[in-house]
């Protein structure tokens, strides 16, 4: 399997793990017409975790605090990235919410920046954000405020992820992290609403924690080992359209203009960061 994998084009790699997050999200919104977004956050991490486990047998004895801190941290961000942006979904279009939530990675990308032309990239998706304020129906602003708490958890999950893979070998960390987000919802998903998990919501959550975190994060640990983070980064910039892509077929949901201007200007601006930080890296040593 694993040689199979080296000869496929990363880039190939990062692209069907983005398709395979979006379908996913499709899917998980299609079960809130049967059971709460946060019950399917949970179910979904019970599934994903259950997968990782059987891939990895992470060393619990002999940790000292700070890397449970890390690793605890960890878990609470991925937890609440994936509760709020499922709150998120219930409310808006995916295509918007996750074009919100995308904020966070492009935060991270410009933030320490000392050049002023990434001022540029801030102000251009500061329009695009503007602009979904613009639409001729009032916005649902809690819906844009869940969005933007799972980007700034994504924001979190991104500068945990390095500290926490040093200390943590292989998938062991996320694998750790994922099981403490399945403690962390199990309360609120099971007694919050009225959640229902039957055959049909467990098959489908299934799914999703296949196709959502289980074979992207696979795609991804291995199209990293051959590709530069930045040519990575401006690909992961894909993520808004192809939300809104999926979420059209699988939910015939679909966009205003308005709403396909604010993507585009959230996805040049987080392209354009990107390549600015891209043009500082080291070359790749294989």
């Amino acid at each position: 399997m694993r040689a199979a994998l080296a000869r496929i084009d990363p880039v190939w790699m990062v692209l069907v793990g983005i398709a395979s997050v979006q379908l996913g999200a499709a899917f998980a919104k299609d079960l809130f017409a049967t059971t709460t977004p946060v019950a399917t956050a949970w179910l979904r991490l019970c599934f994903s975790t259950l997968i990782f486990l059987t891939f990895a047998r992470p060393r619990v004895r002999g940790r000292t605090p700070r890397e449970w801190v890390i690793v605890g941290s960890y878990g609470v961000a991925l937890a609440g990235m994936n509760w709020a942006i499922y709150e998120s979904f219930a409310r808006i279009p995916i295509g918007v919410a996750v074009t919100v939530e995308f904020l966070g990675p492009l935060a991270v990308a410009v933030a320490g920046s000392r050049r002023a032309r990434d001022l540029i990239w801030v102000g251009l998706a500061a329009l695009g954000v503007a602009l979904l304020g613009l639409q001729p129906i009032d916005p649902d602003w809690v819906g844009l405020g869940l969005a933007l708490l799972a980007g700034a958890l994504w924001a979190a999950y991104i500068l945990l992820a390095g500290p926490t893979g040093r200390h943590f070998e292989g998938v062991s960390g996320v694998t750790v992290a994922s099981l403490i987000g399945v403690v962390m919802l199990a309360v609120p998903a099971l007694t919050l609403g009225s959640p229902v998990i039957n055959l049909h919501v467990l098959g489908v959550a299934l799914a999703v924690g296949l196709l959502s975190s289980v074979i992207p994060y696979g795609l991804e640990m291995v199209a990293l080992r051959r590709m530069r983070p930045g040519l990575f980064g401006i690909l992961m910039s894909l993520e808004p359209g192809a939300a809104a892509l999926f979420a059209l077929l699988v939910l015939g949901e679909s966009l205003t203009w308005i709403e396909c201007a604010a993507m585009a200007c959230v996805v040049v601006a987080s392209v354009g960061a990107t390549r600015a930080r891209r043009a500082s890296e080291p070359p790749l040593i294989d």
